[in-house]
């Protein structure tokens, strides 16, 4: 068996974020090949282009909220989308949204590291 890396290029340009996520989660997962397995990785590159270009409307950049928890008593705190683009970047909105897409097991972040968002 060979194993061979593929690398997957999306363009953000005029696209939404959800959408963008949900291709690039199948293509990390490797679902779109023949021989998908779930408790493997694939050797798949996954390149966001454009990333700033993306289209959002404003009501979802204030409105849409993303959480985070501590761990102590009271310390779960929320951020908007323009909170998240204005302090990380879109980078972080991708890869937040894409996280989400993933299954939540110890191969998630092994296929983090596969993906590449540039803005």
């Amino acid at each position: 068996m060979m194993t061979n890396s593929m690398n997957h290029t999306i363009d953000a340009t005029g696209k939404t974020l959800g959408r963008i996520a949900s291709q690039a989660a199948v293509l990390l997962m490797g679902k779109n090949e023949v021989d998908f397995a779930k408790n493997k990785v694939k050797a798949v590159t996954v390149v966001i282009e454009n990333a700033s270009k993306v289209t959002m409307t404003e009501k979802r950049k204030k409105t849409t909220l993303h959480e985070r928890y501590s761990g102590y008593p009271g310390g779960l705190k929320f951020q908007t989308n323009e909170d998240i683009i204005s302090k990380k970047g879109y980078k972080e909105l991708f890869e937040l949204a894409i996280y989400g897409m993933l299954p939540a097991n110890k191969l998630r972040s092994r296929m983090m590291k596969n993906l590449t968002v540039k803005e």
